[in-house]
């Protein structure tokens, strides 16, 4: 999958790209699938709700699980970003984020960026995330919101949350969502929020100023997240885990096509459990930890 000169012009101006029904359910059932098994784990890439058992998000499962191992070496999700940033990409983040019926809680609005910049000290944002719906999406599930355009800001101001909800993020204030949704278009625009059938693909910008809400209703939506680095821009430090943020900055080699439908081998390194190291980390820069050892 390639990316068009208008697909292109519409990432810059807008800051994502949204693909609906472009993995058929013959090629996410697998997924679907493999997901309960995940979540039962009593692993610490396990985050679960505040105050509820419900997983909010589960992390590194392309080290565990072979579908989705493969998923995270798709042609359909990692090419079109290697397009747009004309350079190989590594494999930064891959989570499982459960917004479960009647439990998911809200994702505050923030940038990615914010976070692997302050907590990872990742150079530059090039780096996106590319989301793939394991579940329909409709308004009442809590589907993803963005402010189309507010990428070209680049790193807004941002505070650290570590109380709202169970995962940490670095947030964005009140009244400057406010700016960038009247400079966004106001109610004709300055929000929007893809919704579609399951296999649906979002790609879209590490500084593209994001939320969702709570949901309230009877169904999931669980969705997964390819959070890929090009490889020049890996991170310099290790201060949260290894399962949140990767620490191998090997260029991704992509699968065939079908990939979802065949058996291909993969490595899962994590089947059988995380390793120790996986959970060491370490406030200094990594040129910091070389020169030391």
């Amino acid at each position: 999958m390639r990316l068009t000169k208008e697909q292109l012009e519409q990432f810059d101006r807008e800051g994502y790209l949204f693909f609906p029904g472009l993995f058929k359910p013959e090629e996410t059932k697998t997924l679907t699938a493999a997901v309960p098994e995940l979540y039962a784990r009593r692993e610490a890439y396990n985050v679960r709700e505040k105050g509820s058992d419900a997983v909010r998000t589960n992390f590194a499962a392309h080290m565990v699980s072979e579908p989705f191992a493969r998923l995270a070496r798709h042609p359909r999700m990692v090419r079109p970003v290697m397009d747009l940033f004309d350079e190989q990409v590594y494999m930064h983040q891959f989570k499982i984020n459960g917004k479960m019926a009647f439990e998911g809680d809200v994702w505050q609005w923030h940038q990615d960026y914010g976070t692997w910049l302050n907590d990872d000290m990742m150079p530059t944002e090039r780096a996106m995330n590319v989301a793939i719906f394991l579940d329909d999406v409709n308004e009442y599930n809590g589907p993803l919101m963005f402010i189309p355009g507010s990428h070209k800001k680049g790193v807004v101001e941002a505070r650290h949350d570590l109380t709202t909800t169970s995962y940490p993020l670095w947030t964005v204030s009140n009244d400057l969502i406010a700016q960038l949704v009247e400079r966004a278009g106001g109610k004709d625009g300055g929000i929007v929020s893809p919704k579609g059938p399951a296999g649906s693909m979002i790609l879209f910008h590490s500084c593209l100023v994001h939320a969702s809400t709570s949901n309230l209703s009877p169904w999931n939506r669980v969705s997964v997240y390819l959070s890929l680095c090009a490889v020049s821009n890996h991170i310099r430090r290790f201060k949260r885990p290894e399962y949140i943020a990767h620490r191998d900055f090997t260029p991704i080699e992509c699968l065939p096509d079908d990939c979802l439908r065949m058996p291909y081998p993969v490595d899962v390194p994590w089947k059988n459990g995380m390793p120790a190291s996986a959970l060491v980390t370490s406030s200094e820069p990594i040129d910091q930890i070389k020169k030391a050892a």
